[in-house]
């Protein structure tokens, strides 16, 4: 599936969850089994062969695509959630959003040490959750070699906030 194709399930809703506000709403593939295939294929064909060790994900929809991605590859999941939601010892890191803060957290022993792990969400925007999952992946001994997301809107300037770790996604808009 072309990037021209899957984009025609992206649904773009204007003013919402604001007014001036694009929202890309990522449903569309997931209610459509063969855009939600494409995905897998193109997901599994870029990362193949550069040694992944495993994948970690974002909630909620991050483990929408992770988790099939992770059964393709034969590779485990790791969880990064909100506050509150991970039983047991966890890692915490808070991260400031457009209006307040945000907490995530990580089973740390869950995070294989020194090896190569995928980051991954659904759509990146100004990278802010991404980086501090990205800091409790490091904090809990693995290593990011790069952060993928189905949709990424670069004009929101992630790349800056998640330098120096490279940013791929499927389809990129370059403005709203």
């Amino acid at each position: 599936m072309t990037t021209v194709e899957l984009d025609g399930y992206i649904r773009k809703i204007p003013d919402f969850p604001k007014k001036g506000v694009l929202f890309y709403d990522i449903t569309g593939i997931l209610v459509e089994p063969r855009a939600f295939a494409g995905c897998m294929d193109a997901m599994s064909a870029l990362y193949q062969d550069k040694g992944i060790d495993a994948v970690a994900a974002i909630e909620a929809r991050g483990f929408l695509f992770a988790a099939p991605f992770a059964i393709r590859m034969g590779i485990p999941l790791i969880l990064i959630r909100k506050k509150g939601k991970l039983p047991g010892k966890t890692l915490a890191k808070t991260y400031e959003l457009e209006y307040g803060q945000a907490t995530i957290e990580i089973h740390p022993e869950d995070v294989p040490q020194g090896k190569q792990i995928l980051l991954m969400d659904d759509l990146i925007a100004t990278g802010g959750t991404l980086k501090a999952a990205w800091e409790l992946i490091t904090a809990s001994g693995g290593v990011v070699p790069e952060i993928f997301g189905i949709l990424g809107l670069p004009y929101l300037h992630y790349n800056q906030v998640l330098a120096p770790i490279p940013v791929q996604t499927l389809i990129t808009y370059q403005s709203e």
